[in-house]
């Protein structure tokens, strides 16, 4: 079964808010940054995945990434590699992002990604209170990429 990539509009703000949501994501400010979001679909339409950014001034904060169980991990890194090049288009300079889950830690490092101190983070992620939740999660740990 085929996947296609593309950037999400503003049309799909409440479906991906569903999906979001089915995945028990935070679904706050996907609104204002949908333009800064991927999509993947199989060929019937069906949202496969979707990963966003939010943007920090000239930095980003990857999530809400959310996968089907049909997602393999060839599409998995596909969908990366697609959020990196949007970073790049948008002239953000370093990306950053977060996971409890150890277990990622080697894709993400894969990816080029290099873990960091939590006490290290720039003032800028402050800011997001998307950060602010992930600050209060036990295990929780950040990553960084420079662009």
């Amino acid at each position: 079964m085929a996947a296609f990539i593309r950037g999400a509009v503003a049309e799909d703000v409440e479906r991906l808010t569903s999906f979001l949501a089915e995945a028990k994501l935070n679904t706050d400010g996907l609104a204002e940054s949908i333009d800064y979001f991927l999509i993947m679909e199989n060929d019937q339409g069906n949202v496969k995945a979707t990963l966003g950014i939010e943007p920090l001034g000239t930095m980003g904060l990857l999530r809400s990434l959310a996968v089907t169980k049909e997602m393999t991990e060839n599409e998995l890194f596909i969908l990366f590699e697609q959020i990196l090049m949007l970073a790049k288009d948008r002239q953000l300079q370093s990306l950053y992002l977060s996971s409890n889950k150890k277990t990622s830690l080697a894709f993400f490092q894969l990816l080029g990604f290099k873990e960091m101190n939590r006490l290290n983070l720039p003032e800028e992620l402050y800011g997001s209170d998307h950060v602010k939740h992930i600050l209060t999660v036990d295990n929780s740990f950040f990553l960084t990429l420079s662009l």
